[in-house]
């Protein structure tokens, strides 16, 4: 098969007619995310909270996957109108007050998701699944696209990296040292400026796996995962297909990582009382397990290191 640009071969890989977002188990059924079980539940509350301290009443979820976030922020506060955007028909298990619109996928929103006033906006692990080039130093120095074999895998390079493209990864990700990998992120910057420019007043979060300048990794982040294991990047649709986003690119007012941001709403990590098992065991293990949902939202190595990138608009 001809070989085609990475960032193709990605798009249609997830969200094209078989594509990987569109199979019936969705991602819940290939790995888990921390808006999946116990954690989910801990920053549905912390995301409620945040809409409440900014006086928002509507939270929209993008990238809902099948309704998950969604569910933890209606059991934990189920005043907020909620809306979720995915490719996806309306998960049925959602409570009925629930909206949903059905997106392209991709970097494309629904035309519906607009002019949104006194909206959270969630892009939760959404623009790490926005494809992108994939660009390699060849051994001249110069940044060369690289092409994907959809059927087996294989890498090859293409044409050098130029205009907007090349203008980003100067900008963003310079490199001239050969074999260095480069994930050039103007689409996720232009995704997230196309969802920002939906919102009329309210406060736009993305949190996503991710990286700052001076600290890029030199053989890039994409990889993918199948039935919970990480597996070697295949563009069949068979397999989630991610790479970690240059957050430091996207128009921002803070970037914070997570541990930081979910401790300001009151998320630690805490264990217990130990005294509270004796007085009401039941509370106890209630807090128990709370607390270690918080534990592995802000744990080093892990969710606690995802980035939070914040727009405040109005």
């Amino acid at each position: 098969m001809t070989p085609v640009a990475w960032q193709v071969a990605w798009q249609e890989a997830l969200y094209g007619p078989g594509g990987f977002y569109r199979s019936g188990s969705g991602p819940a059924g290939h790995f888990s995310t921390a808006t999946h079980g116990g954690p989910g539940e801990v920053l549905g509350a912390a995301l409620a909270r945040l809409a409440r301290e900014n006086g928002l009443t509507h939270v929209v979820d993008v990238g809902a996957g099948r309704g998950e976030l969604l569910g933890h922020l209606y059991a934990a506060e189920p005043a907020l109108r909620l809306t979720g955007v995915d490719v996806v028909a309306r998960p049925a298990s959602l409570a009925a007050s629930v909206g949903w619109l059905v997106a392209p996928g991709g970097p494309d929103l629904p035309d519906e998701l607009n002019h949104l006033d006194g909206a959270l906006v969630v892009a939760h692990e959404w623009l790490d699944v926005v494809p992108c080039p994939v660009a390699e130093v060849d051994d001249r120095g110069v940044l060369r696209h690289l092409l994907v074999d959809p059927v087996t895998g294989a890498e090859s390079r293409g044409d050098a990296v130029g205009g907007d493209d090349l203008d980003w990864a100067t900008a963003h990700w310079p490199t001239d040292t050969p074999g260095e990998r480069v994930e050039i992120g103007l689409p996720r910057d232009r995704a997230w400026a196309d969802l920002v420019s939906r919102v009329v007043r309210g406060v736009v979060v993305a949190v996503d796996y991710g990286h700052r300048g001076g600290d890029r990794p030199t053989a890039g982040t994409l990889t993918a995962y199948r039935r919970g294991q990480q597996v070697v990047p295949l563009p069949d649709g068979t397999c989630d297909l991610t790479a970690h986003v240059a957050m430091d690119s996207l128009d921002h007012d803070e970037l914070v990582d997570q541990r930081t941001a979910l401790r300001g709403l009151g998320v630690d990590g805490r264990t217990p009382p130990i005294e509270l098992a004796g007085s009401d065991p039941r509370a106890y293990l209630k807090a128990l397990a709370s607390g270690s949902a918080a534990a592995a939202l802000v744990a080093p190595g892990g969710f606690g290191d995802f980035l939070w990138a914040v727009k405040r608009v109005g």
